[in-house]
């Protein structure tokens, strides 16, 4: 016990920096309601608009600040900022693509307010940022927020193109070195995962890699990181997949139903006279 002690006073001592979890929601839900849900007011008023958004801006360059043990967390945080118009024209092309494939969808501030699959895409997109400019621990609890308050899960290192929809979402997982292309659609419960888990494979790619125009229906399961789902191809509910599959593909499993006679009554005897 007293070296148990003594090892947590001299990491405190250390003072190795950690992020708080709290702050990171709340950074990207403040991120968010900026990009997608702005008050009325001030949306009408592009000078107050840009005020707000300065106001904002500044506030979260302080928060990465705080929270990046890094000499040019600085130049980390702006070049993050500049990048984030483009993280909104991709969510834009995302939020379009949803809109044209469900027909539930009325309005695209319908997808900005209330699709759980579109909130889950915009918080990878920005964690997807801070990812590959290697700031450290942020990434992954935005996108475990996500997770919490939709079912996705996201890596915040996967690679996802543009018009990216997620319909319903619910059970979703998306390993760490996942390469989506363009115009890809999948359904609640599908698992984009790795044959089997190994330490050793950490810096190797374990997961598949589904190319442009590809739909995946619920429930369905497509493993390893040599598993490439072709263009234009469709994968129905509940398959499982571990080898490649060609462009424009169609791949279901086929269920045998029997259903259960509650006839008390043997077969009729039919016969002819």
């Amino acid at each position: 016990m007293l070296d148990f002690l003594t090892t947590i006073l001299e990491n405190n001592k250390k003072k190795i920096p950690f992020p708080n979890k709290k702050k990171s929601e709340n950074f990207v839900k403040k991120l968010f309601h900026t990009l997608f849900t702005p008050d009325q007011n001030i949306l009408n008023d592009a000078v107050l608009f840009r005020k707000n958004y300065e106001k904002l801006k500044n506030f979260y360059m302080k928060f990465l600040l705080n929270n990046i043990n890094e000499k040019n967390s600085n130049n980390l945080t702006k070049v993050f900022f500049n990048k984030v118009p483009d993280i909104y024209k991709t969510l834009i092309i995302d939020a379009n693509a949803i809109l044209k494939s469900d027909p539930a969808a009325t309005v695209i501030e319908e997808i900005f307010l209330s699709y759980p699959g579109f909130f889950a895409t915009a918080l990878y997109r920005i964690a997807h940022q801070l990812y590959i400019q290697g700031v450290p621990i942020i990434p992954r609890l935005i996108t475990e927020y996500a997770h919490s308050q939709t079912g996705v899960d996201i890596h915040a290192s996967a690679k996802i193109g543009e018009a990216f929809a997620i319909d319903h979402g619910t059970g979703i997982v998306i390993g760490s070195s996942t390469k989506i292309g363009n115009k890809v659609k999948i359904y609640q419960g599908v698992t984009l995962g790795a044959i089997y888990v190994d330490k050793k494979l950490a810096n190797t790619k374990r997961h598949p890699t589904i190319e442009d125009l590809v739909t995946i229906y619920a429930g369905a399961t497509v493993l390893g990181g040599e598993t490439i789902i072709g263009h234009d191809s469709v994968l129905g509910g509940n398959v499982w997949v571990t080898k490649s599959v060609p462009p424009f593909s169609i791949v279901y499993q086929k269920n045998e139903i029997k259903m259960r006679n509650n006839s008390p009554f043997p077969d009729p005897i039919n016969f002819m006279i």
